[in-house]
This record gives C-alpha cells, structure tokens and sequence, in this order.
C-alpha cells in the first residue's frame, strides 16, 4: 500500500489548511490510520487518528476542538482539516495506515510502531 499525502503549505495564524491523504488500494478502506507530525525539537507525535469505519476518531490533546480526522472510504482518502492553526502546528505531517489496530482502544493509536505505512509527509507552516 502507498500512502500519498497532499495539503500542505503556508497559513497565516488563524487559517485552516485541508491535508489529504490516498491510499493506492481500496483495501486501505478497512484498515485504521492516523495522522502524525513531527517537529523540531519536539520529534514526532501523534495528532488524530480515525477507526476503519470511521465511527471513531482519536485527537492530540493541542489539537482537540482545532482538528477533524475524517475518511472518505470509497475515495480510499482519509482528511484532516485543520482550522485555527498556531504557529506551533506548523510540522510536517505524515499519515499513516495501520493493520492491526482494526478493533483496538483509543491507547494503541499514538504509537506509530503499530502502523505499517507511511506517506512521505506534506509540510505545513503557520507564520504568526
């Protein structure tokens, strides 16, 4: 499976940025996956993640009320909308799809050893 990830760029403080992310193979649609950034100084964190159905949905606690995770299965796409961006979201961000999380608790989506695919990251960059 390869993960393209697509979105970013440059946003003023206060803007919104809509990152995508697609999968190669519909079989994408029945895994779980997740978003992660990884900055400077802070190394990579996880920020959202989302169940395969969709039904379920993980955040960061920074970006709680800010984000929404959200997947279009018949698109093999899973989004993150990111509204009210802080100098401090700016990142690159990564998704990333896992195989093994399918009916596993909020506590396993942060780690990023269970997940099995990685996009090649999409830059985002919050001038304030």
């Amino acid at each position: 499976v390869q993960l393209q990830a697509s979105g970013g760029g440059l946003v003023e403080a206060g803007g919104s940025l809509r990152l995508s992310c697609t999968a190669s193979r519909r079989a994408a649609s029945n895994h779980a996956m997740a978003w992660f950034r990884h900055r400077p100084r802070k190394g990579g964190e996880f920020v959202a993640g989302i169940s395969h159905t969709g039904g379920s949905t993980y955040y960061e606690d920074s970006v709680k009320g800010r984000f929404a995770i959200s997947r279009e299965n018949a698109k093999n796409t899973v989004y993150l909308q990111m509204n009210n961006l802080k100098p401090e979201d700016a990142s690159t961000y990564y998704c990333a799809l896992s195989t093994s999380l399918k009916r596993a608790g909020s506590e396993y989506y942060p780690i990023p050893e269970l997940y099995d695919y990685w996009g090649q990251g999409t830059q985002v960059t919050v001038s304030s």
